[in-house]
């Protein structure tokens, strides 16, 4: 008698549940992602064979531009806000939850306290479209010291333990500038800290 073939159904696989998990995943990134503006400066930091790399968080990072400017940053929201309210009172400046917030969501920053009230006031083009001057570094005008001691003493507070300072300079960066930041962190008793470069691309052997 001849074999009787069994019928052969394909396989079908129901793609709803994945379809699903996918809206899903979307809408919790959308709803838990925090918004951020432009870094108010890039630079292109110089290369080397280091390849320690910064830690994930409670970094402090100051930044140098070619044009001898110094930008500041915090990667903590709370530490930034907590170092907004310590410099803006010495500096006589008060801000509303509103400003507040807004600042917080900067990237980086270089302006003398005085003027932040009104660079977050700005609509967000006309914050993207102007050119920031940096934190003073002068004797006497030192800011940038204010804000480090300040955002250094807030991390202690919310995250408890004191961060990480990083260093990111120019490839053209002014050095001078840079050895007056290093001496400015020096002169607070920080001789620890990060300076930041890109991993030098080590050449290929020939045979």
């Amino acid at each position: 008698m001849p074999k009787v073939k069994p019928h052969r159904v394909s396989p079908s696989l129901d793609m709803t549940p994945m379809v699903d998990l996918a809206f899903l995943l979307v809408t919790f990134f959308m709803l838990t992602a925090t918004p951020t503006e432009d870094t108010a400066v890039v630079v292109d930091t110089p290369s080397s064979i280091s390849e320690k790399s910064l830690p994930d968080k409670g970094v402090l990072t100051i930044t140098i531009d070619k044009d001898k400017r110094v930008f500041f940053s915090s990667d903590s929201q709370p530490v930034k806000l907590k170092a907004l309210e310590t410099v803006g009172a010495k500096y006589g400046q008060s801000f509303s939850d509103k400003e507040k917030k807004q600042f917080s969501l900067l990237p980086d920053f270089g302006l003398e306290a005085q003027q932040i009230k009104g660079f977050v006031n700005l609509p967000a083009e006309q914050r993207k479209a102007f050119k920031q001057p940096g934190i003073p570094t002068d004797s006497l005008n030192n800011q940038l010291a204010e804000w480090v001691m300040a955002a250094r003493s807030a991390n202690i507070s919310v995250l408890n333990t004191a961060p990480y300072i990083a260093i990111k300079g120019d490839g053209l960066a002014d050095v001078p500038t840079v050895k007056k930041v290093i001496k400015i962190l020096q002169e607070k008793n920080l001789n620890r800290f990060y300076l930041v470069t890109d991993l030098e691309t080590k050449p290929v052997a020939s045979n």
